[in-house]
């Protein structure tokens, strides 16, 4: 079976719950393994890493994209 990584920056670092929305969409997909979750608070990003078959990973990542841009406000957002 051939598995690809996908490691995205979400511009959120510091409000969990929007984090924790964004990993739930990558864990919702069937096939997909959720590695890490960093949040960084100082520059407000996360990292999420996550495997599985290409795909599904491509499903994944199209998830959170869409979540992200669901609850984060980019014209409020500051980071260093």
């Amino acid at each position: 079976m051939k598995l690809v990584e996908c490691v995205p920056n979400f511009s959120e670092g510091r409000d969990m719950q929007k984090i924790e929305q964004i990993a739930g969409e990558v864990k919702s997909v069937e096939g997909v393994k959720l590695l890490d979750v960093d949040p960084g608070k100082d520059t407000n990003r996360t990292v999420v890493t996550f495997i599985g078959p290409p795909e599904a990973v491509l499903e994944a990542a199209f998830k959170a994209i869409a979540k992200a841009a669901e609850v984060i406000d980019m014209s409020k957002h500051k980071g260093a």
